[in-house]
């Protein structure tokens, strides 16, 4: 799961980061408005965790922003107003949930982990990755974006799983073997090559933005492909 924080503080900004990486999510920050805007809008995240009080531009004007774009990404505003009327304002404009300064980071992750299993378990059947879904029932891969789906066989789905199961964490190969050969089981690396190419066509034929990345040395993980051009 990717998530984004725009906060101005940046002690605060790096500590929440911090935590949510110690969580297994992938994070980036920004500190102000006009950046975070820009980020936001890139609709690659599956979180936002958004401060009202920035540079530039406020929270409230990129929740419009955000919501405006069709942008599904959960969205948590997070400032030092207290007041009820602008609890309102957040939730009225599109935010899934609102947390006050001062805060204790363990709540902080508690409603981060809340909102992201809402999405998490909606298909008790399915395992889901940004675009990437995965029916446990019929071996079905399917991007939710291009609605383009196709079926994989044994070896791809058990690869499809572990990978899904684990996102933006780098896996090596020893773990693949022992979750998709067994761990009694000998395969040599040509082996998990080759499934790996037939996955990761298959990801490609189905117009999923999501890539299966090598870390040399490392192993592999799975990650969202970063589209941006510089």
């Amino acid at each position: 799961m990717r998530i984004l924080v725009v906060e101005d503080e940046p002690v605060l900004a790096d500590i929440v980061a911090d935590s949510l990486k110690k969580e297994k999510y992938s994070v980036d920050v920004c500190y102000d408005g006009e950046e975070g805007e820009y980020n936001a809008l890139s609709d690659i995240y599956n979180l936002i965790i958004l401060d009202v009080m920035l540079p530039y531009k406020d929270g409230f004007e990129i929740l419009k922003s955000i919501r405006e774009n069709n942008i599904k990404a959960k969205v948590i505003m997070l400032t030092a107003k207290a007041e009820l009327e602008d609890k309102l304002t957040g939730l009225e404009g599109g935010a899934d949930d609102y947390i006050t300064k001062p805060f204790h980071i363990e709540e902080l992750l508690a409603r981060v982990n809340i909102q992201l299993r809402k999405k998490a378990i909606k298909d008790d059947n399915c395992i889901e990755f940004d675009d990437l879904k995965l029916n446990l029932k019929t071996s079905n891969l399917m991007c939710t974006k291009s609605g383009e789906s196709i079926d994989v066989g044994l070896k791809e789905f058990l690869l499809l799983e572990e990978f899904i199961r684990n996102p933006n964490i780098i896996i090596s190969k020893d773990q693949i073997y022992d979750k998709v050969w067994g761990i009694d089981n000998i395969s040599d690396s040509n082996n998990l090559e080759a499934y790996l190419s037939f996955v990761r066509k298959k990801i490609k034929i189905i117009g999923s933005r999501v890539q299966i990345k090598a870390y040399r040395g490392l192993g592999y993980k799975l990650e969202v492909r970063d589209e941006k051009v510089i």
